[in-house]
């Protein structure tokens, strides 16, 4: 005789095994025809799962967008299976997940699939939806699964079954009218509810169980949401995504470029480097405000120091390795071991403490080729990285600076909307675990006295501690994770790190690893597809253009120019003979903020003719006036 347990603290009882369809039609026909899903004991199953015992149970409906996206595009991979294979017969099926923003399924066939084969499968897809076949799970026994796909000529599945089902277990089978799949499941009820916000997007190449030295599959991918308004909002945010793409606005901007001779290690040019410059030193006056020492450390370091922090078994095969005279040396790929040499020099007192050490550090990692993309993946590139030495008492203060110190730099930037999560100990590690139940206690007391709320994560900590994660969103609702902030208490200790107590004892110091940027490359990347290159007016790398009608107005556009520069502000010319509205279009195209322009009404009166960069005409002001303009929204 069952309880079920309802979120609400609502207990139903029943006379004998009960599935979660059931449980949802007893409180009503309406959720019994929203119902998609049901967490029990905190499991997500199908409606047709029967509980047996007592369980606590939450109906999953459309309202459930977490659930019902991984549902749903779970279910979209399996339809798409079966569109194929329908359309294609011979071809194999291997593996289809879902994944983020959709799903995708590898299949084996000679041919090539086509993008007009993908518009043969999506239709076909949509009549699959249309005959709302019943998904319904079976349990066979091993043996009968390896020869049931033998027959099919399913090589891969039968490879599937063989490596990841022990003998004498059960293989899970999920079918959808003559068509079937090994499956663990969860999914929909049926086809119909896929609904029709889905869409094939591109085919690619895939290595079977992505090894290279396995055979080629053809994977097709596709995205799946709950209806066609959602569909056509993300699709409209991939359309905005391509016109943000900082590498092109970098070569249309005249920032940066790549190329083969240093893959994956950015060539600033000179307006690039003046963003950069203007964001470096942006986040050095943090420094400065929040009482850091900057230093610098070396670029290379010899492997016994990085066996020591742990980072060789961790992070050796992406590191750059050289041998000089007969000794191992690793260019940096993260700058913890040198900071913790600069703590190392002299004899620390508990009075020294925290004692704040940062450094905007050059790092290489060796980034697979095929991972590389622009700034957002580089092999060469620098952190704002910082480390803060202290004592288990002066944790929570620490860690509550670090965090408004985040909160304020990302708001400046322009990025106002921030989720955090805390992630735990992983299964490779460093350190004993009543140091590691310590340093999560120590760090999540730290989230629940700000009052945030964070996502727990589970396994996904650093190998030497826990960490808090900073994830923003961009103006088209892109998520990036990018700052952190570490608790440490293996490191410092690993490599000899003491200071003197208050009782003349030695002890070894609390290592909190903080980053707000991240990467300034990545960092800068994500700013310029946030503004889709129109920054703020005090990060613009050019912040206004001086441009004449004439030749006769061209000392005054010099003189103009010079005494904008010399207020401090970003100033250039443009004295070639073209016409006006073709200098107005190219600044304009270039994203400069403000377009000064000087005719002879204007030299004569000693005033300019201000136009914004969106095309807005400002009128006609005086050099003093246009100075207080900008000084204001520089200042803001």
């Amino acid at each position: 005789m069952p309880v079920i347990t309802l979120p609400d603290g609502s207990q139903r009882s029943f006379d004998n095994p009960v599935s979660v369809y059931d449980v949802a039609a007893s409180i009503g026909e309406g959720l019994a025809r929203a119902a998609l899903a049901g967490r029990v004991n905190g499991d997500l199953v199908d409606t047709s799962y029967v509980m047996e015992s007592d369980a606590e149970l939450a109906i999953i409906t459309s309202r459930d967008e977490e659930e019902t996206l991984e549902l749903m595009r779970h279910d979209a991979a399996h339809v798409m299976a079966q569109a194929v294979q329908e359309l294609y017969p011979g071809t194999q099926v291997t593996i289809g997940p879902a994944i983020e923003d959709g799903f995708y399924y590898d299949f084996a066939r000679d041919e090539s699939f086509t993008m007009d084969d993908l518009a043969k499968i999506e239709k076909r897809m949509q009549e699959i939806v249309k005959r709302d076949l019943p998904l319904e799970r079976e349990v066979w026994d091993r043996d009968e699964a390896i020869k049931k796909f033998s027959e099919l000529g399913e090589e891969y599945k039968v490879e599937i079954i063989k490596d990841i089902i022990p003998d004498g277990e059960e293989v899970s089978i999920y079918r959808q009218g003559d068509w079937f799949d090994v499956c663990r499941g969860p999914h929909l009820p049926s086809t119909g509810k896929l609904g029709k916000g889905f869409k094939l997007m591109k085919v690619a190449g895939a290595y079977w169980r992505g090894n290279s030295d396995n055979e080629m599959l053809q994977r097709i991918y596709g995205t799946a949401w709950r209806d066609k308004k959602e569909l056509k909002a993300y699709l409209h945010r991939l359309e905005e995504a391509e016109k943000r793409d900082h590498r092109k606005l970098g070569k249309q901007l005249d920032l940066f470029h790549f190329q083969d001779e240093a893959p994956g290690m950015v060539f600033w040019h000179q307006k690039g480097y003046q963003l950069y410059r203007q964001v470096e030193e942006y986040m050095r006056s943090k420094l400065v405000e929040y009482d850091y020492e900057e230093v610098h450390t070396p670029l290379l370091l010899d492997r016994s120091l990085w066996e020591k922090s742990g980072h060789w078994d961790k992070f050796a095969d992406d590191m750059f390795t050289t041998n000089l005279d007969d000794r191992d040396y690793a260019i940096k790929p993260m700058n913890c071991p040198g900071h913790v040499q600069l703590f190392n020099q002299g004899l620390r007192s508990y009075r020294d403490l925290p004692l704040r050490i940062a450094e905007f550090g050059v790092v290489h990692r060796n980034e697979p080729s095929g991972t590389l993309h622009g700034l957002m993946r580089a092999r060469r590139f620098v952190q704002d990285d910082a480390h803060v030495f202290c004592t288990e008492d002066q944790i929570e203060a620490e860690v509550g600076i670090l965090i408004d110190i985040i909160f304020e730099v990302y708001r400046d930037f322009g990025f106002d909307s921030v989720e955090l999560a805390f992630s735990t100990r992983p299964e490779k590690r460093v350190g004993e675990d009543e140091l590691w139940d310590r340093s999560e206690a120590a760090l999540e007391a730290c989230l629940k006295s700000k009052g945030l709320e964070y996502e727990l994560k589970p396994g996904e900590g650093a190998f030497y501690g826990p960490k808090i994660e900073f994830t923003l969103h961009d103006s088209i609702g892109r998520a990036w994770q990018c700052g952190t902030i570490q608790l440490d208490f293996s490191m410092p200790g690993r490599l000899g790190a003491q200071y003197v107590a208050e009782d003349n004892s030695k002890q070894t110091p609390v290592m909190l690893h903080r980053a707000i940027l991240g990467s300034l490359e990545r960092f800068i990347g994500i700013l310029i597809e946030h503004y889709a290159g129109a920054m703020p007016f005090w990060l613009s790398p050019q912040q206004l253009v001086v441009m004449n009608i004439t030749d006769r107005q061209a000392e005054y556009v010099e003189k103009v120019t010079q005494t904008v520069k010399k207020h401090g502000f970003r100033a250039e010319m443009d004295l070639r003979n073209e016409k006006i509205g073709f200098k107005i279009r190219e600044h304009t195209l270039r994203r400069v903020p403000y377009l000064l322009v000087v005719g002879d009404r204007e030299m004569e009166n000693g005033t300019v003719a201000v136009r914004s960069r969106s095309g807005e005409d400002l009128g006609s002001m005086s050099l003093d006036e246009f100075l207080e303009r900008i000084g204001k929204e520089s200042r803001s």
